[in-house]
């Protein structure tokens, strides 16, 4: 894969020990150690975030449009360079997928940044399990700190419930018939979203929230994300964004 925002691979060489070493273009931090460099007390410029919201969005847009799921992205694999661009990089995880829906395996990215549906026990997912990502690491930029930073998966899944409410049919159909879905869960009420990233902007709130519907059909694409207000300063792009929603 060749693109701007995806870490290049320059060469594969293989070993007389018949191992195979992939090389590729070295990019100086993370997006981890890159927030860690900043002043405690500090918070990431809006425009920053903006920017780095932006790479990652076409870097997976790329993915997606290559029938490639990602599948493990996290602050930790997401590289800059000198100059500020973000890329993606480790696909060790990373799968090809088609229509329909796949089984995959249900043990897949790291568990902050794990999207609902996986972490009930489903095996059919497709892009938005990568979209999920993007949104929580989004919350992240925006406050330094992680968005639902649970101990285990149960508890993964209560931290999100707190603040997304617990998902009923309503808001998500067939969410009671995933493996590890339990009725007996405590029903917690939405929160405003807001609340949690309180240095965004309308516009980025409302991006984020679509990031992190529950209904993976209802979750935004890349696609579409990247013509979401959030991302445009002129006009044109945002009556293109219109134009798509009409569109349906």
């Amino acid at each position: 894969m060749r693109d701007d925002n995806i870490v290049r691979l320059y060469d594969i060489i293989h070993s007389d020990s018949h191992k195979l070493y992939l090389v590729f273009e070295f990019l100086d931090l993370d997006l981890k150690k890159y927030m860690e460099s900043i002043p405690q007390g500090v918070g990431l410029e809006p425009s920053m975030v903006k920017r780095f919201m932006h790479q990652l969005v076409k870097g997976i847009k790329y993915c997606h449009s290559h029938r490639v799921l990602h599948r493990d992205l996290k602050p930790q694999n997401l590289l800059i360079d000198k100059e500020g661009n973000l890329k993606l990089a480790d696909f060790g995880l990373a799968r090809a997928f088609g229509v329909p829906l796949r089984a995959y395996t249900h043990e897949v990215v790291t568990l902050w940044y794990r999207a609902p549906e996986i972490l009930l026990g489903g095996k059919q997912y497709s892009t938005g399990v990568d979209m999920w990502s993007v949104g929580v690491i989004f919350a992240e930029m925006c406050n330094r700190k992680p968005l639902f930073p649970g101990d285990s998966e149960i508890d993964e899944i209560f931290r999100i419930f707190r603040v997304l409410g617990t998902p009923n049919e309503t808001v998500w159909p067939d969410v009671s018939y995933l493996p590890d879905y339990k009725q007996t869960w405590p029903k917690w009420e939405k929160k405003d979203l807001a609340l949690s990233v309180p240095t965004l902007d309308a516009d980025g709130v409302d991006l984020m929230q679509q990031m992190l519907s529950y209904d993976p059909s209802n979750r935004i694409s890349a696609k579409r994300s990247l013509v979401h207000p959030y991302f445009q300063d002129d006009s044109d792009e945002f009556h293109e964004y219109l134009r798509l929603v009409n569109m349906g």
